[in-house]
């Protein structure tokens, strides 16, 4: 850092008055008021040294202790997190004409009926406008959306190493603006080594505190577009993650047969015989109105099998929260899997997030990020039609589970006169002159800069 700010003097006029080093950068940037906050926290995530358990030295689950000795004797802290406090930055919105402005761009600017172009037009943001009118009635109350995923700072070679980050985003700006990196905030950043799972609620206290400071006593903040004080308040809308992701901000396990959170216990998933997993296979009909016709079909889908059942209730907030009102949250203890855990339910905690006064109102509690399902659904949908080996989902336990559940005799494996068991080319996957012509496209796309890496570098014709 004070080699960059060498250089960077010798090359700006001295009238500028650029710091000399890093102390006197950090210095200038503190006045800002966007400070950062180290908390002390166990290593195995289960304690943070926080208000009323900032002053133990050991870890009141596990027993560890806060500190180690270095070989030189020395006392060092073994772990901390990175809090960076959400209020402040919220005022610094309204502190700039550039942002101030357009914080209540979803209450003043009008969509034709029927437009979807921004979350205020989606019938969650009006119901919980309905449920707490006091609340809209200020349209410089910001909403927030949390984003979460964890990612591998180091290389691929080095000791597997997961850091959590945790994002909120104002959806009061305009779309353009909102999902821009100025206006994208980092709140949290969990170090490593391990992925914190369940447990990742003891690192969001620090955020659920200011919460629901925010929703309760608000913070007064000037607003110099309109040249006045008002109280500003916050809330949570939604959180948006992948599949794992969200079992962790939910609570939900979303593993084994009950893993899919809307179906929850009347989920109809199966093992396979053969290949031993959990298949949703055939779940889906019941979903189709009760006259379709794909309801009485007894061998497009699983043989011998048509659906009559309705699809599974879908629980309101209020009745998701009577159900885990009893659960234990691991910020107080963290216990082992539940009574009925895996049979009757799969939830593994009460999430933080049900402290807040509101999210049992919340239509939207927790979102699904597309783009990670697209991604993994688009391998293995792409590896089986060109038949990649060891990559296919199409491979021999899949051929003898289909003559197990399902009646496509031209994909049954098939036993030749000498013994030999072969499995016959499927319908859906391309002949190696089609994967040529695939190849030989993707060797010539050109994509815009920015949208897509070098994927001719990826096709081989030999292979």
């Amino acid at each position: 850092m004070d080699s960059m700010v060498d250089l960077l003097g010798e090359l700006v006029n001295p009238e500028f008055n650029i710091p000399k080093n890093f102390y006197q950068a950090k210095r200038l940037v503190s006045k800002l008021g966007l400070t950062y906050d180290r908390i002390h926290c166990c290593v195995n995530g289960c304690l943070l040294f926080y208000k009323t358990d900032s002053e133990f030295k050991n870890y009141k689950f596990c027993g560890h202790t806060r500190y180690k000795r270095t070989p030189a004797g020395n006392m060092v802290l073994v772990q901390a997190m990175h809090y960076l406090p959400l209020i402040p930055r919220l005022k610094r919105l309204y502190a700039s004409m550039r942002s101030a402005p357009h914080m209540r761009w979803h209450h003043e600017y009008r969509r034709s009926p029927g437009v979807l172009s921004h979350p205020y037009d989606g019938e969650a943001w009006k119901h919980f406008d309905n449920v707490y009118p006091d609340f809209a009635s200020e349209p410089r109350n910001v909403r927030l959306g949390l984003c979460s995923d964890g990612f591998t700072p180091f290389s691929n070679n080095a000791l597997p190493y997961s850091c959590w980050l945790e994002f909120l985003t104002p959806y009061n700006l305009p779309p353009e603006m909102c999902m821009t990196s100025p206006y994208i905030f980092l709140s949290c950043v969990i170090s490593g080594p391990r992925n914190p799972k369940s447990l990742i609620d003891v690192y969001l206290q620090p955020l659920i505190d200011e919460l629901k400071q925010l929703w309760f006593e608000g913070v007064l903040t000037y607003d110099i577009s309109t040249k006045q004080n008002f109280i500003m308040r916050a809330s949570l809308m939604w959180t948006i993650n992948d599949f794992p992701a969200y079992e962790m901000l939910s609570g939900w396990m979303t593993a084994g047969k009950l893993a899919c959170p809307y179906c929850m216990e009347n989920s109809k998933a199966f093992n396979l015989k053969l290949d031993r997993k959990n298949t949703w296979f055939d779940c889906h009909r019941h979903f189709l109105p009760m006259d379709h016709e794909f309801r009485k079909m007894k061998n497009a889908f699983r043989k011998n099998k048509v659906e009559s059942d309705p699809p599974p209730p879908l629980l309101t907030g209020h009745q998701i929260w009577e159900r885990i009102s009893q659960l234990p949250k691991v910020t107080e203890d963290s216990s082992s899997r539940l009574p009925g855990y895996g049979v009757e339910h799969n939830w593994i905690k009460q999430s933080i997030f049900w402290e807040l006064p509101y999210w049992k109102d919340n239509l939207l509690r927790h979102n699904l990020d597309v783009m990670h399902i697209e991604k993994n659904y688009f391998y293995n949908l792409f590896n089986t039609v060109m038949d990649v080996k060891s990559k296919t989902k199409d491979n021999s336990k899949a051929r003898m589970d289909i003559k197990e559940y399902c009646r496509r005799k031209e994909l049954w494996l098939q036993e030749l006169q000498n013994g030999k068991i072969v499995k016959p080319k499927a319908n859906f996957s391309f002949t190696l002159d089609e994967k040529r012509e695939i190849i030989e496209w993707v060797k010539n796309l050109r994509m815009p800069e920015g949208y897509a890496s070098n994927l001719g570098k990826r096709a081989n014709m030999n292979k």
